[in-house]
């Protein structure tokens, strides 16, 4: 059965997938990143699961894979297929691209990042699936997003487009470690907002989680942090909205995993800042932690196509 091989890698673990051509999950697996032993050995380790799943295919599916896509953190530039940076993996400037070719047999392979990618399945076939314009914002441990256009998730001219964390929503407030004060992610990302409740609380344990939990019980002071961190994320979607004109915006990341206790006081607090621009739909993500694999698919079966449509050109 003809399939590719989709690598998502993030800053502890990697998951992967053999995905079929209508996009089915064919067999799927888990390995540690082994960032501990340096980024050397992340590399050997991303190389090593990627020969794994070959294999697997060669055996249960017939056939190995005829081509793979890799989803990864930090800087990319996904034209040359070089891994530039990642503070979480400790790598510079690798380039996974062409030893991944080497590693699978000459296969045709993308490199992507991780947020970017998991966007592309969002809005393909996750929760923005039929939208010609979206916008994927992932609340994790900070705050990174992916601009969806026809179908394909812009990049920008270096490779840094999407970065709404980065966006300055409380000038002159908490620095951020990019050099700037007041970024959106030092106050509305799931870090962010387990800080700000531990400090509250008095709890040095307490997380985002159960700064949720206790708003849904009533408690005024995780009401307070809640709100905050609501009102300058709403304040930096506002931002982007009036920039790009999505017809969705899809809110992913440890953050939505709070369900409606995000997506009531969000919705109103966006409505109550838009005064001519056209309020976008407000939708929890849709793939969870299987749209980094996913994504890495498509881009992978995107490769085959614009070879065959190369081929066809060619030959015509």
């Amino acid at each position: 059965m003809r399939h590719v091989i989709a690598l998502d890698v993030g800053g502890t673990g990697m998951k992967a997938a053999l995905v079929g051509a209508g996009g089915e999950l064919l067999h799927q697996a888990r390995r540690a990143t082994g960032r501990e032993r340096g980024p050397d050995a992340v590399v050997k380790a991303i190389l090593g699961f990627a020969a794994e799943l070959r294999a697997h295919g060669e055996q249960h599916l017939g056939e190995p894979a005829a081509a793979a896509a890799v989803a990864v953190p930090g800087i990319v530039d996904a034209a040359q297929g070089i891994a530039v940076y990642s503070a979480n993996l400790g790598w510079r400037d690798v380039p996974l691209r062409r030893l991944l070719g080497d590693r699978l047999g000459g296969v045709p392979v993308a490199l992507s990042h991780d947020v970017r990618t998991g966007g592309l399945a969002e809005g393909r076939i996750g929760a923005g699936q039929g939208a010609d314009r979206f916008l994927f914002v992932a609340l994790g441990t900070g705050i990174a997003g992916a601009i969806g256009i026809d179908g394909g998730v812009e990049e920008g001219a270096h490779g840094f487009a999407g970065e709404i964390g980065h966006v300055v929503v409380r000038p002159g407030g908490t620095p951020c470690p990019c050099g700037q004060h007041g970024c959106l992610e030092r106050f509305a990302s799931a870090a962010a907002v387990s800080q700000a409740w531990a400090d509250a609380s008095g709890d040095p344990e307490a997380d985002a989680a159960d700064c949720a939990k206790a708003v849904e019980s009533g408690d005024p002071r995780a009401t307070a942090v809640w709100q905050e961190a609501v009102d300058a994320l709403a304040d930096g979607l506002v931002t982007a909205l009036t920039l790009l004109d999505p017809r969705t915006l899809i809110i992913g990341g440890g953050l939505a995993e709070a369900g409606e206790t995000l997506f009531t006081p969000l919705r109103a607090a966006v409505r109550r800042r838009v005064t001519f621009q056209k309020l976008p739909s407000i939708v929890p993500a849709a793939l969870g932690d299987s749209a980094g694999c996913l994504g890495a698919g498509l881009l992978a079966w995107d490769l085959l196509e614009t070879d065959n449509t190369d081929r066809s050109e060619v030959t015509t």
